[in-house]
């Protein structure tokens, strides 16, 4: 009996080993490099219900266009905020993911104002 030679295989090469991609670099995927970008931790399960884990990174962008529906960072007294952002008869509200919380207007002069908007979410495996 002899033993495996892979520089002596047969047969047919793998369809697939033309979609074989390099190492990804999340940096660029995720276009940290621009300024407006930052990492940021979540922490509570608020936003399970989207997908969004305790732990997880979300990828915020002060740059980013204000929609109705996006996940957005806000700041309310100071303090950070993830939060759905609707829109309502000309008017921005932060909507919790704990259905137990009230819309709170954002208002610059009541010291609630978004932040960033999230572009993206990193998991890391445990």
């Amino acid at each position: 009996m002899t033993g495996y030679a892979g520089d002596r295989t047969t047969g047919f090469a793998s369809p697939a080993s033309d979609a074989i991609e390099g190492p990804i670099d999340l940096s660029e995927v995720l276009d940290l490099r621009r300024p407006s970008r930052y990492p940021v931790r979540v922490r509570g399960l608020t936003f399970a219900s989207r997908g969004i884990l305790d732990g997880d990174i979300l990828i915020a962008d002060t740059s980013g266009q204000k929609a109705s529906g996006k996940l957005v960072i806000a700041s309310v007294a100071g303090q950070p905020l993830l939060a759905e952002l609707r829109a309502d008869k000309g008017r921005w509200w932060l909507i919790s993911g704990n259905d137990s919380s009230q819309p709170i207007r954002v208002d610059p002069v009541q010291d609630v104002d978004i932040w960033a908007c999230v572009t993206g979410v990193v998991r890391e495996n445990p």
